[in-house]
């Protein structure tokens, strides 16, 4: 079970939606507060401007999913399905996700900041343009992922696996080359020499 940061525990749900069939539902505007999503099926939903306040998602299907200018604030996923889910714009704020599946998982812009994917195997993933400071990527698998213009300034990176992954244009201060698999990682010339001085190099001009 994957842990929030500074073991903060998960907000408690005051209502529960249980098994129930919202496949290619428009759900745009809507707001759900402290709402337990258990084996919902999702897939399929669009959203544009939907609000989710310290919601939890069970078992819950989104797969092919798109969110738009959405906001997942606070919110839990455990053992949810999120192939080909797409997220443009959205705030996903101190959310969590524990042993989910993500497949071609799409990310731009937002704000992810404080978010948990510890353990998440995002090898498929594609983040582009988005803030995810202090973001918790310990143990995740990143290879062949796409992190291009991410912020991901104080975020863990432990034993994190960031091999083949297109990292130009991010922010990756915090990152210990020595703690996480870069190999075959593509990165930027400003990108390398960050890297080298990381590792004690002193780099000057010819």
């Amino acid at each position: 079970m994957a842990e929030r940061r500074k073991g903060q525990v998960a907000p408690e749900t005051d209502s529960t939606v249980n098994g129930e069939d919202w496949y290619g539902r428009d759900i745009g505007g809507q707001t759900f507060t402290r709402v337990a999503f258990i084996d919902v099926v999702l897939t399929e939903a669009t959203g544009t401007g939907a609000t989710f306040e310290e919601c939890s998602f069970k078992g819950a299907e989104l797969n092919s999913a798109v969110f738009r200018d959405s906001a997942f604030v606070n919110c839990t996923f455990t053992r949810s399905s999120l192939f080909g889910t797409t997220f443009t714009g959205c705030k996903l704020i101190g959310s969590m996700f524990d042993n989910c599946r993500f497949g071609a998982f799409e990310v731009e812009g937002g704000n992810w900041s404080f978010i948990g994917f510890a353990g998440a195997d995002l090898r498929k993933a594609s983040f582009k343009g988005v803030q995810m400071r202090e973001a918790d990527l310990t143990g995740a698998r990143l290879g062949d992922a796409s992190l291009r213009a991410v912020d991901l300034t104080g975020s863990w990176f432990h034993r994190a696996d960031l091999s083949g992954a297109d990292l130009r244009g991010s922010t990756l201060t915090g990152l210990d080359p020595e703690t996480t698999d870069l190999k075959g990682a593509i990165i930027s010339l400003e990108q390398a020499v960050f890297f080298a001085e990381a590792i004690g190099l002193d780099v000057r001009p010819d």
